[in-house]
């Protein structure tokens, strides 16, 4: 069936305290959608951030982001007062998120708000329910803001190695840090609950995305390091990344831990299915990031300071799938296989069946053919104009050498439309593809520049900050997208 979807993450939404989040502008946007005859709402990863803000390197491949809590409702369930919230400096520009004023001045507010709170049986159902993963979480940030962030691999060896005696001292030591811990997860998971249950009532799905790797200092790695390529003393032997290309000449050194393939392969992937079934619980699909991973992963010998020395070694290839239809059923996952893809990783994407990912902005290399180039597409494959870690299509527009435009505007038939007009063009070109699904960010619709951007790989300080303002997305614009998704039958 063909459909469209808006790509929006939750921190570019408009909201009244510094960040998007689960607040009544969410199911206003969510409203937007529904009029714009969208069937899906793509986000980012939803878990808890910290230096570099980036939703791909989490403190957990289970927890949520604390920012995502919804003030508002706090204050309707009487666990803040409006002025409290008022009193609290979130930044200045609503048209972008600060960062530094969002962790400054949010986690005094939770606080406030969990010593009012008085736990009840929905609350202890919920961690109950999820003491597999939350019990380590809790107790690994307790520990680590004990400890003024550090990561644990630099906490004193009892700590970092895990020792029972250790661990049952700082529990008790940390008592009331845990508990709050607790209960941010308990508001969001309550909150995010609400938000998609109201999405899928109105026949919008929700595409969550998560990395293959977890970060090195998560809860992930410190709680599980048999899952990892760890020496004894729970030090990384590799770590991941990609070669050098036309790109990075010294290749891109992510710094993640290596998955242990073998042992994984013996549990009968019990992590993986873990993971992938917790996703199933907040997403109605998930999109896998770097799925080449799975067919052969880049090493880089941990402590090198770039990628150069990195060798490819075999992923678990098509067993990883098998169990996971096995345990899951017909899983719903966008296969991220974006970049030099070899024979071996189309065939693994083609044996399990999910969708690949086509994107407009790389099909115009006027140097060689692309695949990316919509005649050139399957029926089962998600087409994008662009992702997060490209720039706008306007942006784009800009920076496109001569002989590229000339192609895309060969192509289009386009060359006489002001470039301030052309993201409707590529949206059109999308939406009109055999792809069964086209997801488009929000700011192509709104035709808007560089100044617009998610993320620029490989860089610090200025990504995942750009917000939508109220008012910005208008009946207007809606009647428009919904006319074309009638027109190319995705209604």
């Amino acid at each position: 069936m063909r459909a469209s979807g808006i790509l929006l993450p939750v921190t570019s939404l408009p909201s009244l305290y510094g960040i998007g989040c689960f607040s009544k502008e969410a199911y206003e946007f969510v409203d937007q959608l529904e009029k714009g005859g969208e069937k899906y709402w793509q986000i980012l990863p939803l878990g808890p951030t910290g230096y570099g803000d980036s939703p791909y390197q989490s403190f957990s491949t289970y927890a949520g982001n604390p920012y995502f809590i919804d003030l508002e409702t706090l204050v309707k369930e009487g666990l803040l007062t409006k002025e409290e919230c008022d009193s609290v400096d979130f930044g200045s520009n609503p048209a972008y998120v600060d960062y530094e004023k969002i962790y400054l001045g949010r986690f005094g507010l939770l606080e406030k708000a969990f010593h009012r709170f008085v736990p009840d049986q929905e609350y202890e159902t919920f961690v109950e329910n999820n003491r597999e993963w939350l019990e380590d979480y809790s107790l690994y940030m307790a520990i680590k803001n004990s400890l003024g962030g550090i990561a644990w691999s630099e906490w004193e060896a009892p700590l970092k190695t895990r020792q029972a005696e250790a661990l049952e001292e700082k529990r008790q030591e940390l008592k009331e840090q845990i508990a709050f811990i607790c209960f941010q997860q308990y508001e969001f998971a309550k909150q995010w609950k609400k938000l998609k249950s109201y999405a899928n009532e109105k026949d919008i799905q929700i595409i969550g995305d998560i990395p293959i790797y977890v970060a090195f200092d998560s809860a992930d790695a410190w709680a599980n390091p048999e899952l990892f390529q760890f020496d004894e003393n729970s030090t990384p032997l590799a770590v991941a990344g990609c070669p050098p290309d036309a790109f990075a000449a010294t290749g891109q050194l992510w710094g993640n831990p290596l998955y242990r393939w073998d042992y994984h392969a013996q549990t009968g992937y019990v992590w993986w299915i873990s993971r992938l079934r917790h996703c199933f619980t907040l997403y109605d699909v998930v999109r896998v990031d770097h799925f080449r991973g799975f067919d052969e992963y880049y090493a880089i010998p941990y402590g090198d300071k770039t990628a150069e020395n990195g060798v490819w070694k075999k992923g678990p290839g098509i067993d990883l799938f098998h169990t996971v239809k096995k345990e899951l059923g017909d899983a719903n996952i966008i296969a991220e296989d974006l970049g030099y893809l070899t024979e071996s990783v189309m065939k693994l994407v083609e044996d399990t069946g999910y969708p690949g990912m086509k994107v407009l902005q790389f099909a115009f290399d006027s140097r060689e053919e692309s695949n990316y180039l919509p005649h050139n597409y399957p029926h089962n494959c998600v087409v994008y104009t662009g992702t997060h870690d490209n720039n706008t299509v306007r942006g784009w527009l800009d920076d496109m050498c001569e002989e590229d435009n000339a192609l895309a505007e060969d192509y289009m038939n386009n060359a006489d439309t002001p470039k301030d007009e052309r993201p409707w063009e590529f949206i059109r070109l999308a939406l009109g593809s055999v792809a069964d699904l086209a997801v488009i960010p929000l700011q192509d619709y709104l035709c808007l520049g560089t100044e617009a951007r998610i993320n620029l790989p490989s860089t610090l300080g200025n990504n995942w900050k750009w917000r939508l303002v109220p008012g910005q997305v208008t009946d207007e614009m809606l009647a428009k997208m919904c006319h074309l998704n009638k027109l190319f039958g995705r209604l």
